[in-house]
């Protein structure tokens, strides 16, 4: 099969694009190499895939032109399509709502747009356990996610909206999965595993927002990616399914003990205020994932800290340079 890969040089979709690949599968994989983060990490992600046998192509663009999303659409047939090309984070999305606007809900309608031109039948898009704040947990697929609190929730809100509206209209077939923080090697360096393992390397303050006590479904990259690939190989007509952890979450005080365990190395921790905007803890119901898709997780939060632990120590003398 043929899936465009949105985003593909970000950190969830450069694993499922590499997992589509070692599977036989041809990839079209788009990413416009935004420097949202250190854009040093999306050069190595991407290094990684073009190094791997199989049928990629990447093409460098932004969803939100849609001329040039037109282009990819009328030089490709997909199967597919998975979009993971997102503006993340809440506290970023604050400082600049605008852009997070335009490329998680309009580059959602560039897309959607284009599937309907081109009878595309198949879109999975990835969606945030962002939206679930103020319900009861463990968060459930079904609970009225209808007061986002921050631009960044909200942005993809707006693009489930429209995905659905496009699945009511034009049967395109939609599943959105809605993903409990995920970590792993070669992750995002603004997420706290990738900052806590760096700082306590380099012997530097772990700057912790609230008391340590907050929690999350940290769930391991490749599960992930598996799940978004089954989520893409099924046709379901319009669900929303929660990929998490479905364990009871992990507060920051362990993922820090973990990591110095790991490294041999004392924390120096440095507490700042807790931001409004964040949920204080996350725990997803997944039951729904299993019965859909077969899906569940498969590596725990410890071993995958253990993974991220091995990854930084073999890439130490790179990782130093990059930025937080």
């Amino acid at each position: 099969m043929k899936y465009l890969v949105t985003g593909v040089a970000g950190f969830i979709a450069s694993k499922t694009a590499e997992l589509l690949l070692r599977e036989g599968h041809s990839v079209v994989g788009i990413d416009n190499m935004n420097d949202y983060y250190d854009v040093r990490m999306k050069e190595y992600r991407l290094r990684q895939l073009m190094g791997l046998d199989g049928d990629f192509t990447f093409v460098k663009m932004d969803i939100e032109d849609l001329a040039a999303t037109q282009a990819v659409f009328s030089e490709h047939v997909f199967d597919a399509i998975i979009n993971l090309a997102a503006r993340a984070g809440v506290r970023y999305s604050m400082e600049n709502p605008y852009v997070y606007l335009s490329t998680n809900t309009l580059g959602t309608l560039n897309l959607l747009e284009c599937m309907k031109e081109q009878g595309v039948e198949k879109f999975v898009l990835a969606s945030t356990s962002s939206l679930y704040a103020g319900q009861p947990m463990p968060f459930i697929e079904t609970a009225p996610v209808n007061s986002p609190i921050s631009p960044y929730a909200a942005s993809k809100k707006a693009a489930e909206s429209m995905a659905y509206s496009y699945h009511f209209l034009y049967e395109i077939d939609v599943t959105i999965l809605r993903y409990f923080t995920v970590f792993g090697p070669a992750g995002r360096p603004d997420m706290c595993i990738f900052r806590f393992i760096k700082w306590i390397d380099e012997g530097k303050p772990v700057q912790v927002y609230g008391d340590g006590t907050q929690s999350r479904d940290f769930t391991y990259v490749e599960d992930i990616a598996k799940g978004t690939i089954l989520a893409a190989t099924s046709r379901l007509g319009y669900e929303v399914i929660n990929l998490g952890g479905g364990n009871r979450p992990v507060d920051l005080i362990t993922i820090i003990k973990w990591i110095e365990e790991g490294l041999g190395k004392k924390a120096k921790i440095q507490n700042s205020e807790f931001h409004k905007a964040d949920l204080n803890s996350s725990w997803a119901d997944i039951e729904k994932a299993e019965k859909l898709l077969d899906w569940k997780p498969e590596v725990a939060a410890h071993d995958g800290v253990k993974a991220c632990i091995e990854w930084h120590v073999a890439n130490r003398e790179w990782i130093a340079g990059v930025q937080l």
